[in-house]
């Protein structure tokens, strides 16, 4: 039967991998969520065998937690709407921690001399902090978006009071793992209030401009979490589908960070995302208006259309209106494509997500290297909703928090219209300098609400 277990465990731990890898590309995500599923079933189910599962009342709160957390997640999975996606996924992730710091709180009480190492319980120690700090850190990134949390906290000694935090969790931890194996519940208590402080504390300066970036870092940090407790309760499933998505998580954390050119530490310790340095500096040139109907025959009459969506369009839902006005364009023989930057939405793959929903074609949708040397072609670059990633100001101006970003050269376009629903600057609340371009005119709305109007427009031309 143990052979049976490890092998159920082993070839769980083989589809979380296919699933994962199968995820890396927007063709194939479909059946890798699929194949990753079968694989958690499998888990789930080899466990009801599992010699150390025994007794009615086990099965029951199996049983339980399996029904409670399925009907949630099924209830949440269907009523979620796309542009609410980013912070289910932080919850999710959050979940994750959570689960993995309970395990890791359940062994830690349970531990007697004779029954724990000294390295089982240091491995336990860190999972269970990695886990505490994900668990809240992302509670704190899911109130940032979904705005229950609306302003970043920022304090005196705010770095001083976070650095004795964690020298008190690292206190704490080399207490338990090094002690004679008894945990005292007091010590148990504050170390694991003292974890979830930490994470509450890290994540409360970070604005909204670095979300994506802290979404996949808190990912990483379940996935860990979660490997370091396969590796405690010697579960071969739980260790590889740990390690492999903290291994994932920290690689796209550090392609996120590259794509802002901005430093984890800087993400993390800086406080980007609510400040108005740029905002204030002196900016050249006006904001000119264009109405929809003209921007449209602008469209219509064009040989190439790079479309730049960002968090905007999302709220608007205005993707479906996009894509409509793209294959209005494309049967007048004009050639659209589409830009996605990075760190666009509020996510990683947000703008692609929204787009397959929407049923854009894979082939015209572009990143950033593939397509930004193609702006300079294009009659017109059409932004609906982007802010920073279109900024000009991350190429020219030194002072800028977001200088030496990598940003789509929409502005080298030969005409480009900006769609915005107000005058106010973006999210991480730095002007836009390419609202005040000479070859820019803005277009004023809701996004689905213009993205209809051009849609007419164009129809009207016959």
């Amino acid at each position: 039967m143990s052979l049976i277990i490890n092998l159920a465990y082993f070839v769980a731990a083989v589809l979380f991998i296919v699933g994962l890898k199968q995820m890396s590309s927007p063709t194939t995500a479909r059946p890798g969520i699929i194949w990753a599923g079968v694989g958690m079933l499998l888990a789930t189910l080899i466990t009801f065998v599992h010699p150390e599962i025994s007794g009615g009342v086990n099965y029951t709160l199996i049983v339980l937690g399996i029904a409670i957390g399925g009907a949630l997640a099924w209830w949440s999975g269907k009523k979620v709407q796309m542009t609410d996606m980013p912070q289910m996924i932080a919850l999710y992730n959050g979940m994750g921690g959570g689960a993995a710091a309970g395990i890791g709180a359940i062994y830690l009480l349970q531990a007697t001399p004779e029954t724990v190492t000294t390295t089982g319980l240091a491995i336990a120690v860190i999972g269970s902090v990695i886990g505490s700090v994900a668990f809240s850190g992302s509670l704190v990134a899911y109130a940032k978006l979904q705005g229950l949390m609306k302003k970043t906290l920022n304090f005196p000694g705010q770095q001083l009071l976070n650095l004795v935090i964690i020298v008190l969790v690292v206190v704490l931890g080399f207490m338990m793992a090094l002690g004679d194996g008894t945990i005292g519940g007091g010590t148990l208590f504050a170390f694991f209030v003292l974890s979830l402080a930490f994470g509450v504390l890290m994540t409360l300066p970070i604005g909204g401009a670095d979300m994506p970036v802290v979404i996949s870092l808190y990912n990483a940090l379940t996935g860990l979490a979660v490997g370091f407790k396969g590796i405690v309760l010697d579960n071969p499933a739980l260790m590889i589908a740990g390690i492999v998505v903290g291994a994932a998580g920290s690689l796209l954390t550090q392609l996120m960070a590259q794509a802002m050119n901005r430093p984890l530490k800087n993400i993390l310790f800086s406080q980007f995302g609510g400040g108005s340095s740029a905002a204030e500096e002196e900016i050249e040139g006006t904001m000119k208006e264009i109405q929809a109907n003209d921007a449209g025959i602008m469209m219509a009459y064009s040989s190439k259309v790079i479309i730049v969506p960002g968090y905007g369009m999302a709220v608007a839902q205005a993707q479906h209106k996009i894509w409509e006005l793209t294959e209005l364009l494309q049967k007048r023989g004009v050639d659209v494509k589409f830009a996605i930057h990075p760190v666009a939405g509020r996510m990683p793959g947000h703008m692609n997500v929204l787009l397959a929903e929407a049923g854009v074609p894979y082939d015209i949708i572009y990143d950033l290297d593939e397509i930004n040397d193609e702006f300079k072609t294009a009659d017109v670059a059409m932004v609906i909703g982007a802010n920073d990633v279109v900024n000009p100001v991350a190429r020219t101006n030194p002072d800028s928090p977001i200088y030496g970003m990598p940003i789509l050269n929409a502005d080298e376009a030969h005409n480009v219209i900006c769609v915005k629903r107000g005058r106010g600057s973006g999210f991480s609340g730095i002007e836009n300098h390419l609202f005040y371009a000479e070859n820019n005119r803005m277009l004023y709305g809701d996004g689905q609400k213009v993205a209809a109007e051009l849609v007419a427009s164009v129809k009207a031309l016959g």
